[in-house]
């Protein structure tokens, strides 16, 4: 079964929902709907790593998360942290947090895996080349499929190293972390090299800005939830374990169909 992931952001400035959220009661009855709609997993994060983006520090971080996380995981629900820094993620593990996303793979604080390891949380590392504010510099490979893949080993190796448990990695190829346009595309048809890694992979396409090249630059939103439940079934196709979304209901009539196809 691949597990839907939802996106929960408490940020003012996110790519698609920023500001709707930022109240932690808005954030809090948004997570609990999501979860009514099917997601397997409510991810939290206090920080937008949207292309340009800017830091907002650990403490303010902390003030958005904290309140929206420790009424989620007091629900029951499995709540992962998305953040790339360890006094974070520390904090909403304490607070009931199962797993911690990080887009940097442990590159922008890495002292976070020492707190993953500390914690026996689940981690899921993110393949990334640099801060949002001017990541498209570094969008340059000579394959991208093999090239991803071995920097997300080296990812992984780190995690290995700080005292992760090689059951609790997770790895993340990255979609629209440093990648442009076509490279994004090229990376989903290519993602037999990270799963030669032997790791669980989660996919995150979610109304990402590649998608208009398929769909059209005056795309809606709309057809971007449409396209991100077809790229979610597509990466179920492949083995994934896990996609993350913003439309949870569209992802999971989708991957319902797919069951049903599959039979």
């Amino acid at each position: 079964m691949t597990e839907i992931w939802a996106v929960v952001n408490v940020t003012p400035d996110s790519f698609s929902d920023g500001g709707r959220y930022l109240d932690p009661s808005a954030a809090i009855a948004h997570g609990r709907a999501l979860r009514a709609q099917g997601a397997h997993v409510l991810d939290v994060g206090g920080e937008s790593t949207r292309p340009g983006s800017q830091p907002v520090g650990a403490d303010e971080e902390i003030r958005r998360i904290l309140p929206v996380v420790t009424a989620l995981a007091a629900d029951g629900a499995v709540v992962s942290i998305d953040t790339y820094r360890a006094a974070t993620a520390r904090e909403a593990v304490a607070a009931g947090a199962r797993i911690v996303n990080d887009v940097s793979g442990g590159l922008a604080d890495p002292a976070l895996l020492d707190v993953v390891a500390e914690t026996g949380a689940t981690v899921a590392l993110g393949h990334w080349r640099g801060p949002s504010a001017d990541m498209y510099a570094r969008a340059s490979y000579d394959s991208i499929g093999a090239d991803v893949a071995a920097e997300l080993r080296e990812r992984a190796d780190a995690a290995l190293a700080a005292g992760v448990h090689p059951d609790r990695i997770i790895l993340d190829p990255g979609v629209g972390f440093a990648k442009a346009g076509e490279q994004n595309w090229a990376l989903l048809r290519e993602l037999a090299a990270i799963e030669a890694l032997g790791y669980p992979i989660l996919i995150g396409t979610s109304r990402k800005r590649f998608l208009v090249s398929a769909l059209g630059d005056e795309a809606t939103q709309d057809q971007k939830d449409l396209a991100t439940a077809v790229t979610s079934v597509l990466a179920a196709q492949q083995g994934v374990h896990a996609v993350r979304v913003h439309n949870v209901a569209a992802t999971r009539d989708a991957l319902a169909v797919l069951d049903a196809w599959r039979g």
